[in-house]
């Protein structure tokens, strides 16, 4: 046998080496737990043979606590490049198997360096985080290597999209890169991310709480907001992962890709002219409104679980790929408070960020009065939302439903934040508040001394209605660019969109903003 020959047989023995991890036995156990390894995982994510690794052979170089006995090729986290459906994607899965997944100096370097791949390619990056924190045994090295990875996640922020699936466990110090990122998938029952643990939290302030309680993917999809998609299994979180990349360009400098329907442009949905209830106490469901317009009733919705009075998700409209914000008018009656409005102007600025397009369909009576919503900071909260499609300058296209009273209907992407296309539908109601607080203010003193302050009531509250609680109002001043029949809001929508496909609008030069946190 040639020299050759036996050093590709080298070769092949490392790399099958390099592909069994921290070996079969800790393999099996990371089934036995529901879940895959970092190599099956990435198989799942990405189009069949795309898989480009890199830095198979890489090792730690710790020397303590008799670290030097043990090196595992790979030191932890598979990292490399391939596809998803033909479109180039970078990738980084930590590797339970090898040392609990914890992250080291030379792991992190790994990552780093198909981040400033990513960076110069343009393309998305994926983490796939299944880690027991820092390697103690390598000390400050450990904690610089994540500053190192979240310095990148700053940089690349709203300059290619990432994307963090939490598949395992993700604690102290290593949750901060995915909150870095753009969307967060958390497995239920696999999958935590706190910063003190349990043990901790008992020490510090008696509370007896378990990891699923304390940072688990119900907890963060639903309360806190930290994670957007709380998903059954691994498979649907890599599903997730490949639909949400459907909707996204590789990079701020492209557009989303266009995806050819046969749903027509001009589909009638005559429900829709009559889904409004005659009563405007009474509630509708806004997902019914958004699975008549969109492109084959598909609509990927995102944060289904925090602040549910808003929706906001992706959807395309005659395969133009576009953001949804929408009031739902079954929760809180659509009102906006502290939560939804931070969820709404996250999104919003994301789609900014990469040139999506913005649907916002609108019902919404106000914000959410009361101690707890103004001292939980409703006026910055709100200000949030206000401030990101005051500040987004990629297509708008604002549909008023029913309700939009007061400072609420400012926020929610009016003409006045530079609202491109501005519908409403004839139920709409465009004022500074409602017709019975209306009249409260207006004629309180003459309701007081009348004989009959019930009759005089609905008399001056008709008169407020026809008045001023319609869309003619606002379409007088050209506030509303036309008042649209309901079951046309499909067609309307694509028009606009096609015509505002060429659109061009900078915000002036200026090092950054200072958005009110």
């Amino acid at each position: 046998m040639s020299q050759q020959l036996e050093q590709v047989k080298a070769l092949i023995k490392l790399r099958d080496k390099a592909h069994q991890g921290g070996g079969q036995k800790r393999i099996d156990s990371q089934h036995q737990k529901g879940k895959f390894t970092a190599r099956e995982r990435i198989a799942m994510l990405l189009d069949e043979g795309s898989f480009e690794e890199f830095d198979m052979f890489v090792s730690h170089r710790c020397t303590n606590f008799g670290m030097e006995k043990e090196r595992v090729l790979g030191d932890g986290v598979v990292t490399g490049f391939g596809t998803i459906d033909g479109r180039l994607v970078y990738v980084f899965a930590q590797d339970f198997t090898v040392f609990g997944g914890s992250l080291s100096e030379s792991f992190a370097n790994k990552i780093c360096k198909i981040m400033d791949q990513a960076m110069k390619m343009g393309a998305p990056v994926i983490g796939i985080n299944d880690s027991g924190g820092a390697r103690i045994q390598e000390g400050v090295n450990a904690l610089a290597g994540y500053a190192e990875i979240f310095q990148r996640n700053i940089l690349a922020s709203g300059v290619v999209p990432q994307i963090s699936a939490i598949f395992g466990p993700c604690a102290g110090g290593a949750v901060y890169s995915p909150a870095l990122t753009d969307f967060i998938i958390m497995t239920k029952g696999t999958s935590y991310m706190f910063l003190t643990g349990p043990k901790v939290v008992k020490t510090v302030t008696g509370e007896d709480v378990n990891q699923e309680q304390l940072g688990g993917a119900s907890v963060h999809s639903s309360k806190s907001g930290v994670a957007h998609f709380a998903v059954d299994t691994e498979e649907d979180g890599i599903r997730v992962i490949r639909d949400l990349l459907g909707y996204l360009p590789q990079n701020n400098l492209e557009e989303p890709p266009l995806l050819p329907t046969g749903d027509p442009i001009d589909r009638l949905e005559d429900s829709l002219n009559e889904i409004v209830p005659d009563s405007p106490n009474k509630p509708y469901d806004m997902y019914e409104v958004i699975g008549a317009i969109v492109d084959d009733g598909k609509f990927l919705e995102v944060h289904k679980d925090y602040a549910t009075n808003m929706i906001v998700g992706f959807a395309r409209f005659n395969g133009i790929s576009v953001g949804i914000v929408a009031n739902q008018p079954k929760v809180l009656a659509g009102v906006l408070d502290n939560n939804a409005s931070r969820k709404g102007a996250r999104f919003v600025r994301f789609c900014d960020a990469f040139n999506i397009p913005l649907v916002t369909l609108v019902d919404v009576p106000g914000f959410l009065p009361g101690t707890q919503q103004e001292y939980g900071g409703i006026i910055l909260h709100g200000a949030k939302l206000l401030y990101a499609f005051g500040e987004a300058t990629v297509p708008k296209v604002t549909i008023t439903l029913r309700k939009s009273y007061g400072g609420a209907y400012c926020v929610m992407s009016s003409k006045h934040l530079r609202g491109d296309i501005n519908y409403a539908w004839p139920s709409a109601e465009i004022a500074v508040m409602g017709p019975s607080g209306a009249i409260e203010v207006l004629y309180g003193k003459e309701m007081a001394a009348s004989e009959d302050p019930a009759a005089l009531a609905a008399e001056k509250e008709k008169e407020y209605r026809d008045a001023f609680a319609n869309p003619y109002n606002a379409a007088r001043y050209g506030y509303i660019d036309d008042v649209i029949e309901p079951r046309n809001t499909r067609f309307r929508i694509i028009r606009a969109l096609q015509q505002l496909s060429t659109k061009k609008l900078s915000n002036p030069a200026k090092k950054h903003d200072n958005l009110p946190l």
